[in-house]
C-alpha cells in the first residue's frame, strides 16, 4: 500500500479536508494519500522522498518580510540577504525598520523596491492599518485581501505566506517558478506553464493544492539533485 515503506499507511475518511484548516502532520499524510489516489504521478515522488516537511516560517512581519526579500530570488541568495537583515531589524519592531534608511537596506541586499515595501509594510503595522497578530483567525480570502492592499506584496508573496506561515491546505502560489518547473516535468507538458496554467494545473487538488504543491518542490528538488527540507 502506498507509503508502507514510510510507515505512514492511514485509513482514509469520508470527509475531505476543507481550505480553511491549518495543516498538521496527520493532516499532511491524509492529503498526501488522497493526492496520490487522484493524481498516480505523485506516487513516484512520496516513495522516492518521503512525506514533504510542512517547512513553517515564522509569521508576523517577521514571516511577512522574510518573504518578501525571496521574491525573485534563489533561495540560496535570499538566505545570505536575510541573515544580514535579520541581523540589523531583529525583532523587527516597525520603528527599527522604518529608522533603517532605504540606502542601508539596499546594502543589506534589498532591491530598491524590496526597500521600499519594508518601509510601507512597518508604516502600515505603525498605523494599524495592517495587524498581522489577526491574520491567523481569517479566511484566506480576508488574508490575501490584507497582504495584497500592502505595498511590494502581490500574488506569490501572499500564497506563500497563507502556505509556509499560516499552513493553510488549499494555498497554491502558481507563480512559483519551481512549481513550474516541476509539474511541466511530472506531468509531461509541452511547455512551463505560466501561473495562469498553472491554476488549471492545480484546481483538480483543491482543497489541498499547498500540499500537492510541497509534493512539486520535493519533486523540483530531486530533479535538481538538492537536499529535501
Amino acid at each position: 500500500m502506498l507509503l508502507a515503506k514510510t510507515g505512514c499507511v492511514r485509513q482514509m475518511v469520508p470527509h475531505m479536508i476543507t481550505s480553511q484548516n491549518n495543516l498538521s502532520p496527520d493532516r499532511l499524510a491524509e492529503a498526501v494519500e488522497r493526492l496520490c489516489a487522484r493524481e498516480p504521478r505523485f506516487i513516484a515522488v512520496v516513495e522516492r522522498h518521503g512525506l514533504p516537511s510542512l517547512r513553517p516560517m515564522a509569521g508576523g512581519v517577521e514571516g511577512l518580510l522574510l518573504t518578501v526579500t525571496e521574491q525573485f530570488l534563489s533561495l540560496k541568495a535570499a538566505a545570505v540577504i536575510w541573515q544580514r537583515l535579520h541581523a540589523r531589524l531583529s525583532p523587527f519592531s516597525p520603528q527599527a525598520i522604518l529608522e533603517c534608511p532605504h540606502s542601508e537596506l539596499q546594502q543589506l541586499g534589498l532591491s530598491a523596491a524590496k526597500a521600499r515595501s519594508f518601509h510601507a509594510i512597518a508604516l502600515a503595522v505603525q498605523e494599524q492599518r495592517f495587524q498581522p497578530d489577526v491574520l491567523p483567525d481569517l479566511d484566506d480570502d480576508t488574508v490575501r485581501t490584507h497582504l495584497l492592499s500592502l505595498v511590494g506584496v502581490g500574488p506569490w508573496t501572499a500564497e506563500i505566506y497563507l502556505l509556509a506561515a499560516l499552513q493553510r491546505c488549499d494555498a497554491w502560489p502558481a507563480g512559483d517558478l519551481a512549481l513550474q518547473l516541476a509539474a511541466a516535468d511530472l506531468f509531461g507538458l509541452a511547455s512551463r506553464p505560466d501561473a495562469k496554467a498553472m491554476m488549471a494545473v492545480g484546481a483538480p487538488f483543491a482543497p489541498v493544492r499547498a500540499v500537492a504543491a510541497r509534493l512539486l518542490w520535493s519533486h523540483y528538488r530531486g530533479l535538481k539533485g538538492m537536499q529535501q527540507a
